[in-house]
């Protein structure tokens, strides 16, 4: 008999969720917890400790990205999927610089994704066609065609500096929510910029809303 293969599910449509369990618990997976977004999902992947986290990209308050970041910086066992409607160069190599181990498209049938679910948990990767296809032409090439150049990922805590300037918020602002001096957020400013080698704010936040870090709330 199979092993029982535990997954914690993130998607911010209930109605998604609920189509995803009803194919995922036919074999030999079940779900164990569902998030709507993506702080619960790492918050979930935590208490429950599944094998794999299967996350939609686009969600409130942090996104599949980040979350995916946050999970294999703390659960490096957990294998992440990705399930999600995009196949955004910037979306797809964002995910498995962040440590994704397959991304599968949502107009896949469902015996496709549970074949993934069950790929990655033996340890493999599990990619679309067309992904594997962007994959395959990076490693040729050198970059995939049409994506946004790679650049060093920013930290959890750049992050949360970004979110708060795409909301408008001024350093004093920023740093007063996150308990630090303005003088701090403006390093981590410097640094967001020399990474993403943009100059200004709206050119950091428009760079990193491509690469699906952060979202407008």
């Amino acid at each position: 008999m199979a092993e029982t293969i535990r997954v914690v599910l993130a998607d911010d449509h209930a109605v998604v969720r609920k189509g995803i369990r009803q194919f995922l618990e036919e074999g030999n997976i079940i779900v164990v917890a569902e998030a709507s977004d993506g702080a619960e999902a790492v918050r979930l992947v935590e208490e429950h400790q599944p094998d794999v986290a299967v996350l939609d990209i686009r969600m409130p308050n942090v996104t599949g990205v980040e979350a995916t970041r946050r999970i294999k910086t703390r659960f490096p066992d957990v294998r992440v999927l990705v399930l999600t409607a995009y196949d955004d160069d910037p979306y797809i190599f964002a995910l498995l610089q962040a440590g994704a181990s397959g991304y599968v498209l949502k107009t896949a049938d469902a015996n496709e994704i549970v074949r993934a679910v069950r790929a990655v948990y033996r340890g493999e990767s599990a990619l679309s066609p067309s992904v594997a296809q962007k994959v395959v032409q990076q490693l040729a090439t050198g970059r995939p065609p049409g994506a946004a150049r790679q650049v060093e990922p920013l930290t959890e805590r750049e992050i949360e500096v970004l979110r708060l300037a795409a909301r408008g918020l001024t350093n004093k602002a920023i740093g007063h929510k996150l308990g630090i001096s303005d003088r701090t957020v403006q390093g981590h400013l410097a640094n967001i910029y020399g990474k993403l080698a943009v100059s200004s704010r709206t050119e950091a936040v428009t760079e990193a809303l491509k690469r699906g870090w952060i979202m407008i709330e």
